[in-house]
C-alpha cells in the first residue's frame, strides 16, 4: 500500500452531506445550493473530514443534474477548501446509458480548477425500493440501481483515463468480487477504495449495518491486492459501528445524506464529523488530512487534472 506506516494509521473521515435526503424529512440543516454544499465542505474540513461527497440540487431540495451546477458547486469547494471532492453520478440518467450518467465528471475533469479528485462506480445492480416495515410492504416496487458489466467496464476506464480516484461502492459480497475480478483484470489500479453501502430501516438492498453485515464483506475482500475501505449505513445510525470500524482499520463515511439522526437531535454535518474525529481519537486513530487521505489511496503524482492539486 502507498505511503508510511504512520499515515496509514491515520482516519480518513468523509462527508456525505445530502445525498436525496430532503429537510421536511427531518433535519433542516442539509446542503442543497452550491453556496449551501460549500460552506458545509470548509465546516466539514475543519472539524476532520478529508473528502466531501454531494449531490447537485435546486434551492427546493430537487435532484439537478445539469453539470453547469456540478461545476459550479465544485469549483466553489476548491476555490474555498483542501477538501478533496466527490460528485455523485446521475441516478435518474440511468436509462440514458452510461455515457450521459458520467459526462458531467468526464467535463469537470478537463478544468484542473474545477476537476473532482473521486469518481464513484456501483459494481453491480441493486434493488433500491423503500420498505415500510409498520405497513407491512413496500412502499415502491421498481426501482432498480442498474450497473451492467459493459458499464462498470466503460466507468472505470474513463474514470482512469480523466486521472481521477474510483470510488468504489459494494452493497453486498457480489460487488465486492466484482472488484477483485475488476482489479485482476487491470481495470482498477491499486491500492483500490472500496465504500461498504450497509442498509437499514427502509433499504434492504445492501447488508444490514451490523458488525455481521460489515464481517461478511470483509471476508471477501482480495486477499492478495492493497485495498483500502470504508464504510456508509444508508438508512441508518453508522455510530453503532463506528467504534468497530475504527479498530479494524477502515474508514468512516458519515452525513446527513444517508440519515438525518435524529438521536443526536438535529446534528450539522460538521458536527457527525467531530464526533467520528473524537471517537478516533480516543481510539488511538489520529484523522488524515487531505494530502495524507492522498498518500493513504494512493492517489500522488496519478493525475491528469482534479489529482494533481
Amino acid at each position: 500500500m502507498a505511503g508510511g506506516r504512520n499515515v496509514l494509521r491515520k482516519l480518513i473521515i468523509e462527508a456525505r452531506v445530502n445525498e436525496f435526503m430532503l429537510r421536511s424529512q427531518g433535519n433542516p440543516h442539509v446542503p442543497y445550493t452550491p453556496e449551501e454544499i460549500t460552506r458545509d465542505a470548509v465546516a466539514c474540513r475543519d472539524a476532520g473530514a478529508a473528502i466531501l461527497h454531494f449531490h447537485a440540487r435546486k434551492p427546493d431540495g430537487a435532484p439537478e443534474h445539469d453539470t453547469k451546477s456540478y461545476a459550479e458547486t465544485v469549483r466553489r469547494i476548491r476555490a474555498a477548501s483542501d477538501i478533496l471532492v466527490h460528485p455523485t453520478l446521475g441516478y435518474v440518467t440511468l436509462d440514458e446509458g452510461p455515457e450521459r450518467r458520467l459526462s458531467h465528471i468526464l467535463e469537470m475533469a478537463k478544468d484542473p480548477a474545477g476537476s473532482p479528485h473521486f469518481a464513484p462506480a456501483d459494481m453491480g445492480s441493486v434493488n433500491v425500493d423503500r420498505y415500510n416495515e409498520q405497513a407491512r410492504r413496500f412502499e415502491t416496487t421498481n426501482l432498480i440501481y442498474k450497473n451492467s458489466t459493459e458499464t462498470l467496464t466503460y466507468f472505470t476506464r474513463e474514470i482512469r483515463a480523466a486521472g481521477l480516484k474510483p470510488y468504489l461502492v459494494s452493497w453486498t459480497i457480489g460487488f465486492t468480487r466484482y472488484i477483485d475480478a475488476f482489479m485482476t483484470m487491470g481495470l482498477i489500479d491499486e491500492p483500490a477504495y472500496i465504500c461498504f453501502c450497509l442498509t437499514d430501516n427502509t433499504w434492504l438492498g445492501g447488508h444490514p449495518g451490523t458488525l455481521r453485515g460489515l464481517q461478511a464483506h470483509l471476508d471477501f475482500l482480495p486477499k492478495d491486492k492493497a485495498v483500502e475501505w470504508t464504510v456508509v449505513n444508508f438508512g441508518g445510525n453508522l455510530f453503532a459501528l463506528a467504534g468497530a470500524i475504527i479498530q479494524l482499520g477502515g474508514h468512516i463515511s458519515i452525513g446527513l445524506g444517508d440519515y438525518a439522526y435524529p438521536e443526536l437531535g438535529q446534528p450539522t454535518n460538521a458536527e457527525l464529523v467531530r464526533r467520528i474525529a473524537t471517537l478516533a481519537r480516543e481510539l488511538g486513530r489520529e484523522i488524515a488530512t487531505p494530502e495524507e487521505a492522498k498518500t493513504i489511496l494512493g492517489m500522488e503524482g496519478k493525475s491528469r487534472a482534479g489529482m494533481a492539486a
